[in-house]
């Protein structure tokens, strides 16, 4: 999809652009956008499961959290279409190929944009996901299916948590884990008086990106404009 800096002319194309969308698909846009929040976000660390990776997609997208950051070593992401139904296309994916401290380049830039990194970690008997504050920005660390988040994630997360268990299974699959944890936190926000709302500017750039995902040949129209009004 096109990205237009100039937030005038960005504008002017958000209006063009909704001539060739319905009333209806303009509201559904507008309300999905309401609800959409970056004050929380999920990191997968090497995952190498297209069902969970898929899975953990879908969740992010049906709780409203915009963001998700992927960490490749050993294994590339991949999407299972038939399990994301396509809420891929509505997220936006930060993508860490595989590099030598590439992790740790993650979390740093985290840490930039104000989020607290928390490590799940089903061995972490002191924290619990409920006893974790909702005013700060707050990512989550997931780990690959069979050996779970690397020693370089842990060491650089802020803290670690655990979904609180009671059975004798030691821990929740990947996806069930982001589920859960997404849920018990979209929830808190929700009903709480913390402002997890997108910036006007971040939900006018998204609103655009979503609009050109509405529209038959999208770039051809935005070209065709800029051409004929420059």
């Amino acid at each position: 999809m096109m990205q237009i800096e100039d937030s005038e002319k960005r504008r002017a194309l958000i209006a063009h652009l909704e001539q060739f969308v319905t009333d209806t698909r303009k509201e559904r846009l507008e309300e999905v956008l309401a609800n959409r929040t970056r004050h929380v976000t999920v990191v997968l660390e090497d995952l190498y499961q297209t069902q969970n990776i898929s899975a953990v997609m879908r969740s992010c997208e049906c709780y409203g959290i915009q963001d998700a950051y992927i960490v490749e070593n050993r294994n590339e992401f991949e999407i299972h279409k038939d399990i994301s139904m396509g809420a891929d296309k509505w997220l936006t994916l930060h993508h860490y190929p595989h590099a030598e401290h590439n992790m740790k380049q993650c979390i740093d830039d985290l840490h930039a944009k104000g989020y607290m990194v928390v490590a799940t970690l089903p061995d972490e008997k002191k924290t619990t996901i409920q006893d974790l504050p909702i005013d700060r920005k707050t990512a989550f660390l997931f780990g690959t299916e069979l050996t779970g988040l690397s020693e370089e994630a842990v060491q650089y997360a802020d803290c670690k948590a655990l979904i609180p268990m009671y059975g004798f299974t030691e821990s929740f699959n990947i996806s069930n884990s982001a589920a859960i944890i997404l849920s018990h936190f979209s929830e808190r926000l929700r009903h709480s008086d913390v402002d997890w709302h997108l910036s006007e500017e971040e939900r006018e750039v998204l609103y655009f990106d979503w609009l050109q995902k509405s529209v038959r040949d999208p770039e051809g129209i935005i070209r065709h404009y800029l051409a004929t009004h420059p």
